[in-house]
């Protein structure tokens, strides 16, 4: 098990029932990153990685 696992199954835990949009997805990240300015890069992997899933050349 990852580090990260516990924060991803918190969140299942605590909000799994939730149905959330990209555009608030897109700004609890922008969010993030204010607060967190070292993370800048490992969200913009994420959000790439995310908006590219169903790109079949990647």
């Amino acid at each position: 098990m990852y580090f990260t696992d516990r924060g991803i199954e918190e969140l299942v835990e605590r909000r799994g029932e939730e149905e959330v949009g990209i555009a608030w997805l897109a700004e609890r990240l922008r969010e993030f990153v204010d607060l967190n300015p070292d993370f800048e890069i490992p969200v913009e992997r994420l959000a790439t990685w995310l908006a590219r899933l169903d790109d079949e050349d990647d």
